[in-house]
């Protein structure tokens, strides 16, 4: 059986970008379908969405911090720390700023709708910070990877615990996602020089 990151190496960018959406949208309905299930009225997640100071103060920051740390790991760890088998570097490396920033836009919106708009506000803590590792399973073929996944999304849990805001961690996810994605796109075009200066 094949490896994914062997899989998405043999999927063009094309293929590759729709399986992204794909898996989203997929996400996204998951939400919608247990929401109506879930919620006595739309009122009740749609009130977990509000304008305030803490996007800024808390999301915003929490995402840059959380990026800081992530890069500075990748400079003073082994590179093997950080290998997923290509598969970050297959997403991001030919895409431009603009395609990263609707990816990181949509995979936010997606992803915290359901751990935290729905899963956490029903569940708890717990249940949707485990749901959103195991969900994240090309992380597992690495310990490290494991334990950063895992803390990360508890992080992104408390965060939303303590705002009580979805949008928050909207914020949150995009400001990680966009950052480390051009961090990623920036490694993968350096790697790609240096392998065409070596042949």
């Amino acid at each position: 059986m094949k490896k994914q990151g062997e899989i998405i190496q043999q999927l063009s960018k094309k293929q590759l970008t729709c399986h992204l959406y794909f898996t989203q949208f997929l996400l996204l309905t998951i939400a919608c379908v247990l929401g109506i299930f879930l919620f006595d009225t739309p009122s009740e997640f749609w009130n977990q969405i509000r304008f305030s100071p803490a996007i800024f103060t808390v999301g915003m920051s929490s995402g840059l911090l959380i990026v800081l740390i992530d890069i500075l790991l990748m400079k003073v760890l082994p590179a093997k720390y950080y290998d997923d088998g290509g598969v970050n570097a297959q997403i991001f490396t030919n895409r431009s700023m603009g395609e990263i920033a609707l990816l990181a836009m949509f995979i936010s919106v997606s992803e915290e709708a359901l751990f935290r708009g729905v899963l956490q506000f029903h569940f708890g803590l717990i249940i949707s910070s485990i749901i959103f590792a195991l969900i994240h399973f090309r992380y597992w073929a690495h310990w490290f990877l494991i334990i950063n996944i895992v803390l990360l999304s508890f992080w992104i849990g408390f965060i939303y615990e303590f705002t009580d805001n979805l949008l928050v961690t909207i914020i949150m996810h995009f400001v990680i996602d966009f950052l480390l994605g051009l961090h990623m796109r920036k490694n993968g075009r350096q790697r790609s020089k240096e392998g065409m200066s070596h042949e």
